[in-house]
């Protein structure tokens, strides 16, 4: 029975101490990948990336800024921080400076959207942004608004966004039942309303029996005039239907 318990002891203490060293293992495996980051700002992003190549880092320029303080090409800001454990083959953010803002906004309101992002580009500006919005009784394709505004200074970002008028949308109306009513009148409400007169057709005449003795006689179709009346209509009544649509009758 000692000889059991002795063996069960010694198997216990073989299972703890496995435990324990694939824990410590597990341990140095994932934070002997670990490196600290270094602090990066104020240099170029050549000699950053040179910097910590040997940690297993990387360096990507996110974004540039204008900045009185940073010289032009230097890191102004970096993520993570410095002090921070991340783990190798990380991607360090940065933002570049483009020293103190050199370049004059210009004033591309009034201008059409190509005309405007041409004026800004060749200033060695982008274009961060485009909003459009319809505005009645302004020609569509027209800069409303610029951010940041002309000649404006201390210009954070090299990049402009703008608003753009666009075509306001045709009022819609549902289209009403005209069946029943005289053509001619039907086609003076149609113009009055900025619509368009289609295609007047004579609807099929019914067929009527006939005796057979009867010899069949020819009838010439009638056409349309301002007196006949409308049976059918395209688009048919209720259908939704924009200003400026064609509307095609049957008629008798």
């Amino acid at each position: 029975m000692k000889s059991f318990f002795r063996f069960a002891i010694l198997a216990l203490t073989l299972v703890v101490v496995a435990l324990v060293s694939a824990l410590t293992a597990m341990r140095f495996a994932i934070h002997g990948q670990e490196v600290q980051v270094p602090a990066i700002v104020g240099l170029t992003p050549v000699d950053a990336a040179r910097s910590v190549a040997g940690l297993g880092l990387q360096i990507e320029v996110e974004r540039q800024y204008y900045s009185p303080q940073v010289l032009e090409g230097r890191i102004m800001t970096q993520l993570p921080l410095p002090g921070t454990k991340v783990r190798r083959g990380w991607q360090l953010r940065v933002a570049q400076s483009l020293g103190p803002q050199r370049v004059a906004i210009p004033d591309v309101t009034n201008q059409s959207e190509r005309a405007a992002e041409w004026n800004i580009r060749r200033r060695g500006l982008d274009l961060a942004s485009t909003a459009e919005m319809q505005l009645p009784g302004t020609p569509a394709d027209q800069v409303l608004a610029q951010s940041p505004p002309a000649n404006a200074e201390k210009v954070a970002a090299p990049k402009t966004s703008l608003l753009v008028t666009v075509a306001s949308d045709p009022p819609a109306y549902v289209m009403p039942s005209f069946a029943g009513q005289p053509l001619g009148s039907v086609s003076r409400t149609l113009q009055d309303a900025g619509f368009k007169l289609g295609n007047v057709s004579m609807a099929p005449a019914a067929a009527s029996a006939t005796p057979p003795s009867t010899p069949s006689i020819s009838v010439i179709p009638a056409q349309p005039s301002p007196a006949s009346i409308i049976v059918t209509q395209t688009p048919p009544a209720g259908q939704k239907v924009l200003a400026g649509a064609t509307v095609n009758f049957e008629v008798r």
